[in-house]
C-alpha cells in the first residue's frame, strides 16, 4: 500500500518523461518472412545484449513458466453503404448483448457490441448493410445505430440465423491491423497478425510479443523443461490510446476482459522457478491476479475486478501464496475451472512487481502506458534499452523486433 505522498507522486508522473524520438523509417510496416528472425535485445543484471529470437530455446530453463496469452484478433472491422452510397465504417471493440464474449459470437440472428463508426456524422439515422459470401451463398449484414456516448456508438447486427456471428466476421470483416502501420490490411496479416496459439476469439489488437513464437519452437521449450501456461485477456482498441494528459493521474486506463484458468492459479501457487510473462497483456493479467486474491482475503465482493489505481491503494501484507490460495477457495466454492475477470490496472513506474520475474516485449511507441509498464519493470535503465535498440537497427511497434527484460530485484517485492 502506497502512502497518500507516495500516490500522488505516481499520479504525477510526467508523460513526457517517458518520450524518445521513434523515426518512421523505423517502425515495421510488415513481419520478417519468419517469425523467429527477428531480433532479441536481452537486458539482465544492468548488461544489455543482441541475439536472434530463435535462440530463446537457449536462454531459458527448466523449471522455468512461460505465460502466453492466448486472444485471437477478430475481423473486428466491418465496412457499410448507405442506400445514398455513403461509406461507414464500423470497428467492433467490445460485445454488450450478450456480453460474454463467448455467447455473443455465438449469437444468430442478432447482437450488439459497442462500436467506434468512421463518418459518424453522415450515419444520422437508419440501417446500413452489405453484402457477403459464405459457402458459395449470399448474405447481408445489417447494423443500426442505436446510442452515441464518448465517441463510441451501440451497434445492433442483425443477419440470417443460419450462421453464428463468429461466421459473419469471419466473412464479411477485416483484420483490424495497428493504425500506425498507415496501410490497408493484406492477405498476409490474416495469418501473421495472429500468434500461433491464438486460440480465444474477442480481441482487436494483437499481443504482439507472442507473434515471434513458433509451433517447433515451443515444443523444443516444452522438451527442455519449460513449463507453458495460458490466460486470456481481449485486447481493446484502448490499447492505441494515447495520453493526452501532462501526468498519468489524467489518463483513463482501458477496461479489458481477462479469463484464468484454475491450472495457472495453482502453477503460480507452487511456484518454484521463474515466471516469463510473454506480452504486457500477460503481465497486466497475471499481476492484477495477485490483487484479486488480496481483495479476496479482504472480503471484498468485486474481487474479480482491479481498477486503475487498487494495487498501489491496496495493503499487500500476504504472499503470492495467499493470495493464490484465496482464488482456488473461490474456484471450489463455484465449481469452475475458469476466473472471468476484468482489470483496468496501470503499471507505473515505482510498481512492485508481486508475480513475475521477466517478460518478453517488442518495443514500444513514446509517451505510452506500455512504455511506463517497461519503466517499471527495469527503472531508468528503459532509456539505455531503448537507445541500443534505435542505434543498432532494431525494428519498433507491433511487426517489431522483441526483447527479453529480467527484472530486477528492487522492482520486485
Amino acid at each position: 500500500m502506497k502512502t497518500t505522498l507516495e500516490l500522488e507522486y505516481l499520479k504525477n508522473i510526467r508523460i513526457e518523461d517517458y518520450t524518445y524520438d521513434l523515426p518512421d523509417s523505423r517502425i515495421a510496416r510488415f513481419p520478417l518472412p519468419n517469425r523467429e528472425d527477428s531480433k532479441l535485445l536481452c537486458y539482465a543484471d544492468g548488461q544489455i545484449a543482441e541475439r536472434r529470437f530463435f535462440e530463446v530455446q537457449n536462454l531459458l530453463q527448466s523449471g522455468q513458466t512461460l505465460v502466453f496469452n492466448n486472444t485471437k484478433v477478430i475481423h473486428a472491422r466491418i465496412f457499410f453503404r448507405k442506400p445514398t452510397g455513403a461509406a461507414i465504417e464500423v470497428f467492433c471493440l467490445e460485445p454488450v448483448a450478450p456480453v460474454d464474449y463467448a455467447l455473443n459470437f455465438a449469437s444468430r440472428g442478432t447482437c450488439v457490441w459497442s462500436c467506434m463508426v468512421g463518418n459518424l456524422k453522415k450515419w444520422k439515422e437508419g440501417a446500413v448493410s452489405c453484402t457477403f459470401a459464405k459457402d458459395g451463398k449470399e448474405y447481408v449484414l445489417t447494423a443500426e445505430k442505436q446510442e452515441v456516448t464518448s465517441g463510441e456508438a451501440l451497434v445492433r447486427f442483425v443477419w440470417d440465423d443460419a450462421l453464428s456471428f463468429s461466421e459473419v466476421l469471419e466473412a464479411c470483416g477485416r483484420i483490424p491491423i495497428p493504425p500506425y502501420l498507415n496501410r490497408e490490411s493484406e492477405a498476409s496479416d490474416e495469418i501473421r497478425y495472429q500468434t500461433v496459439y491464438s486460440r480465444e476469439e474477442g480481441s482487436v489488437a494483437a499481443p504482439t510479443a507472442g507473434l515471434h513464437f513458433t509451433r517447433p519452437l515451443l515444443e523444443a521449450l516444452r522438451a527442455e523443461g519449460v513449463r507453458i501456461e495460458e490466460l486470456t485477456l481481449h485486447v481493446g482498441a484502448g490499447t492505441f490510446r494515447p495520453v493526452k494528459s501532462e501526468t498519468i493521474g489524467g489518463h483513463d486506463m482501458h477496461t479489458e476482459r481477462v479469463m484464468v484458468p484454475r491450472r495457472l492459479v495453482e502453477s503460480l501457487r507452487d511456484k518454484s522457478g521463474d515466471v516469463i510473462a510473454v506480452g504486457t497483456t500477460s503481465v497486466r493479467t497475471l499481476e492484477s491476479l495477485y490483487w484479486m486474491g488480496v481483495k479476496r482475503l479482504l472480503r471484498r465482493e468485486d474481487f474479480a475486478a482491479v481498477s486503475q489505481w487498487e494495487p498501489y491503494e491496496l495493503p499487500d501484507a500476504c504472499t503470492l501464496r495467499e493470495a493464490m490460495d484465496a482464488l482456488l477457495e473461490w474456484f471450489d466454492e463455484a465449481q469452475c475451472d475458469y476466473l472471468k475477470a476484468a482489470t483496468t490496472v496501470i503499471i507505473l513506474p515505482g510498481y512492485r512487481f508481486r508475480v513475475i520475474d521477466a517478460l518478453f516485449t517488442n518495443f514500444h511507441q513514446p509517451q505510452s502506458t506500455l512504455l511506463l509498464l517497461v519503466a517499471a519493470a527495469v527503472g531508468d535503465d528503459w532509456q539505455r534499452i531503448y537507445d541500443y535498440a534505435l542505434s543498432h537497427d532494431f525494428r519498433f511497434l507491433s511487426y517489431g523486433d522483441s526483447s527479453l527484460l529480467r527484472i530486477p530485484a528492487q522492482y520486485k517485492r
